[in-house]
């Protein structure tokens, strides 16, 4: 299976459909208020003046909202249609922002700069067959003292939704609607959002904490902190409960379970 065919072509119908969804709120952004979550905003800060890689950075916002906070941007993605759609809210808002249309390995060949920061976050490593391979391609972007930062869902999560915790060579091919049907159902209607036509097929793999460790330190990131939350900053996974404003738990047996991982390195 060509697998970054396949996702290419759900991405570029995912990001029709997210672009106007209220889970992302493009219409508030625009206003000027940042995608940033509370856990990104606290950890990775002091980047003015900083050249930063966004990678897999969907149609933008993040990347944006690091640029407002005065970094010199440039994000990928896989997406045409994603791409395209950040270029237009660069324009529409204002903001210098380059983007490029790449898959994560293969970016590393367009680049023509190191950069400062390399930053990633929620939801990017599932599609990703080869960790070994990503995390030189950090590297390679990354100058000599650079940081690498990342926040991502929890792989504890995709245990419980039936997924393996453990990476496998062969990928899960799924067939299904956006994430952001629970958040838009709840306010649109009580109509069911996603149908049939808005579903997409999907090839994703399975990485383990210590793989995603392991991966950067051999790679020569130095790893300064790795960091666990009991919560995700987005209402994205079924049976959440909202404790605390845009803290939404996963409860099993009355605890909550990590939900959110984020690393921060610098490269050696």
């Amino acid at each position: 299976m060509d697998y970054l065919s396949v996702n290419q072509h759900a991405w570029n119908e995912r990001a029709k459909i997210h672009f106007d969804s209220s889970f992302y709120d493009v219409p508030s952004f625009i206003a000027g208020k940042s995608s940033l979550t509370e856990i990104e905003s606290a950890e990775l800060t002091n980047v003015a003046d900083k050249s930063l890689l966004h990678l897999q950075c969907h149609f933008g916002l993040d990347s944006l909202s690091w640029a407002r906070k005065g970094a010199v941007v440039t994000g990928v993605d896989l997406s045409e249609t994603a791409i395209k759609k950040a270029e237009e809210l660069a324009t529409e808002c204002n903001i210098a922002a380059e983007f490029v249309c790449s898959d994560v390995y293969s970016y590393t060949a367009k680049r023509q700069h190191s950069f400062d920061i390399v930053f990633t976050s929620f939801g990017v490593l599932c599609w990703l067959p080869c960790l070994t391979l990503w995390a030189q391609v950090i590297s390679d972007n990354l100058k000599t003292g650079g940081t690498f930062y990342m926040a991502e869902f929890h792989p504890v999560q995709d245990v419980l939704e039936g997924y393996p915790y453990f990476h496998k060579p062969e990928p899960d091919v799924v067939v299904e609607g956006s994430y952001t049907q629970a958040e838009d159902s709840a306010i649109e209607s009580e109509a069911e959002v996603t149908t049939e036509n808005e579903k997409q097929t999907m090839v994703t793999w399975a990485h383990s904490l210590s793989e995603v460790i392991n991966a950067l330190i051999q790679a020569g990131i130095r790893i300064d902190a790795v960091n666990e939350f009991p919560f995700s900053p987005y209402n994205c996974f079924e049976n959440l409960v909202e404790k605390q404003s845009n803290q939404f738990h996963s409860m099993v047996k009355g605890q909550s379970i990590p939900l959110v991982f984020s690393i921060k390195g610098t490269k050696c």
